[in-house]
């Protein structure tokens, strides 16, 4: 079987989701059968293993509808995506595309580092189930992240194909973290939110949290815009503004540094498809404060501390309820066995299953 995996979302430098999904999921995969790539920019080959690869045009290309003429040519079996929205138009092999979530379809800003066409495109495509549909069932099969998106998928009817579930799973630690060797500093006590600055991750309510939280500092790992951090500071006293810390864009090695020595990660979003943060946290033995939704029900289990997401009081009772040294003891235990459920080889391995389920007669 002759297997091609769709790398061009692999970004070149840091690694967005997507993009260290698709490393990591294709380097594990790569121990387990023969693997070709597609890559629109060989930059990319970088973060990729070394196995056959072919340059054909890039995701965001104009042609991308018609790129299954580009593929035809290299006369795969099966081609997987780790997105949904590879063409399928004309195509002669099966094809499994990726949901990571249904988020835009409830909050419908995208990510502003798309160029303007896409952004505009991305609405247009979020304003109805049917192109969601159509595309997806113009493969032969689906992955999605997480059985909570599973179900969505399912109570949606987006899809007649078959979904199979292909996990995201938290990376190897630096060699200077240890699960489980640490506790939190005392004075100020740390707590530390991965995540891009969008509206749904309702970053504002932790900010407000704040407030309620003297004694602490919270650290905001990704990049802000300066007006983005204007704002968030307006949004609460002087006093409790100074506890806001931002690290426009830490590096692994300081993120998880301060993983290592923080109180707790929260994370206040409204929506999620998976939350590596929080897996990445619980991995480490650091404690997960959690908006109460079924994502991370499901990603935190009975390790993490649930809170309300409207409610910045709330959120600040779920770090203080961190405080007792028993409790959080109690929660890394726990964390770093939860944790342990998710490893890149066992997706590699859910992935191969549902390759396998359809290599077939070419379509």
């Amino acid at each position: 079987m002759r297997l091609l995996f769709d790398c061009r979302y692999v970004r070149v430098g840091r690694h967005d989701g997507i993009s260290r999904y698709s490393a990591s999921l294709v380097a594990e995969l790569a121990r387990l059968m023969p693997v070709e790539l597609l890559v629109s920019d060989e930059r990319q080959l970088a973060s990729l293993p070394a196995v056959p690869w072919h340059l054909v045009s890039s995701p965001t290309s104009p042609r991308e509808p018609w790129i299954a003429r580009e593929i035809n040519r290299l006369e795969p079996d099966v081609v997987f995506s780790p997105m949904q929205t590879m063409g399928s138009q004309g195509r002669r092999y099966r094809l499994i595309l990726t949901v990571h979530d249904l988020i835009y379809y409830r909050h419908r800003t995208p990510p502003s580092d798309l160029p303007w066409y896409v952004r505009l495109a991305w609405r247009l495509y979020h304003l109805a189930w049917w192109p969601q549909r159509r595309l997806l069932n113009g493969a032969d099969a689906v992955v999605t992240v997480s059985e909570t998106t599973r179900v969505l998928i399912s109570a949606h009817r987006l899809t007649k194909r078959p979904v199979f579930v292909v996990g995201n799973a938290p990376g190897e630690l630096p060699p200077s973290v240890r699960a489980g060797a640490y506790q939190p500093d005392r004075s100020p006590r740390a707590v530390v939110h991965m995540g891009q600055f969008l509206p749904y991750k309702n970053i504002d309510t932790l900010v407000r949290a704040a407030e309620h939280l003297d004694g602490y500092e919270i650290h905001f790992m990704s990049a802000a815009s300066d007006a983005e951090k204007a704002r968030l500071r307006a949004l609460v006293t002087p006093d409790a503004a100074m506890r806001l810390v931002f690290h426009d864009g830490a590096s692994d090695a300081e993120y998880y540094g301060w993983l290592a020595r923080a109180t707790a990660l929260v994370t206040t979003s409204w929506d999620e498809g998976f939350g590596i943060p929080v897996v990445e946290a619980m991995r480490v033995g650091t404690p997960v404060v959690a908006s109460d939704i079924p994502i991370f029900r499901e990603v935190g289990g009975d390790a993490a501390v649930f809170v309300d997401p409207a409610s910045a009081s709330d959120v600040a009772r779920g770090i203080r309820s961190l405080e007792d040294v028993y409790e959080w003891h109690s929660r890394s235990d726990a964390s770093i066995r939860h944790a342990a459920r998710y490893s890149w080889a066992a997706s590699a391995s859910a992935l191969k299953a549902a390759i396998d389920t359809v290599a077939g007669p070419t379509p």
